[in-house]
């Protein structure tokens, strides 16, 4: 589903601030893998995202998303694609509209506009279904403006609107780091359900460990612009929070110095 073929990215190439982002870096993902992604500071793990979603072109290799090459496609012409959740809440909706009209847009995502009117009665009942699901009372306030959801409530929407056409291809970038505990649990287990119920195909950034354990049937580490851990099935579920710790530390030369992520576990 997902195919990256030694990709690299360099910013501020020729100043004092230039810095490799990605370097050389290769992935690939089969249909239905879930897999986590964590690393240190500056690993390349969002820059990794924002290349397969198209925010910049890269430097040089190939990304193509089943079977079709997008590596010279506009963010725009891969939105069809992919759902992307981000993370601040505040991004990924529209603040000044309604929670029926995200939906509509989200529903509406990589097809043709029509001047047909705009939310029917039926499309209105299955976005109260859907709503219900998420057990957060959203469904009996669909005129309610995204802008005074809680941070919470707007990133479940948020969940529910990069799913509600199934993506070939969902990228879930540290989508609960602003979210309380509580909150972030709900989120988890929410992504979890719909990953699972759709069979999608993810990636997800996270800087909890445990989570990166928990979640998934894929994890891979992340240094300096590449893959330096790749691990998967049984093997995977056997981790430690240790076992990762030593595992940098014997790839990277380095000790993991990450302070929000040993604070998270």
């Amino acid at each position: 589903m997902l195919e990256i073929k030694g990709i690299s990215k360099t910013f501020n190439v020729g100043t004092v601030n230039e810095k490799q982002a990605l370097n050389h870096l290769s992935l690939t993902l089969n249909d239905g893998d879930f897999c986590t992604i964590i690393g240190g500071n500056g690993a390349g793990k969002s820059t990794m995202l924002n290349a397969i979603a198209g925010v910049w072109p890269v430097d040089e290799g190939q990304i193509l998303i089943d079977g079709q090459d997008v590596t010279k496609l506009p963010e725009h012409k891969r939105a069809k694609f992919l759902g992307r959740v981000f993370q601040d809440p505040m991004n990924g909706t529209a603040a000044s509209m309604g929670i029926e009209e995200n939906l509509a847009l989200a529903l509406r995502r990589g097809s043709r506009r029509t001047l047909r009117p705009g939310i029917r009665s039926q499309e209105r009942k299955l976005y109260r279904d859907l709503l219900s699901k998420l057990g957060l009372g959203l469904e009996t306030r669909l005129t309610s403006k995204v802008g005074l959801l809680s941070g919470g409530q707007r990133q479940a929407l948020t969940l529910l609107m990069a799913t509600l056409e199934r993506p070939k291809l969902l990228l879930l970038d540290e989508h609960t780091a602003a979210l309380d505990p509580k909150t972030a649990r709900k989120v988890l287990d929410l992504t979890q359900e719909f990953v699972e119920e759709q069979n999608l195909t993810a990636l997800m950034v996270t800087h909890n460990m445990k989570d990166a354990i928990a979640m998934g049937n894929r994890l891979i580490m992340m240094h300096e612009g590449r893959i330096i851990y790749d691990v998967s099935g049984e093997e995977k579920k056997k981790l430690t929070v240790d076992d990762l710790l030593k595992k940098f530390s014997e790839v990277s030369g380095e000790e993991f110095a990450n302070d929000r992520m040993m604070l998270a576990n």
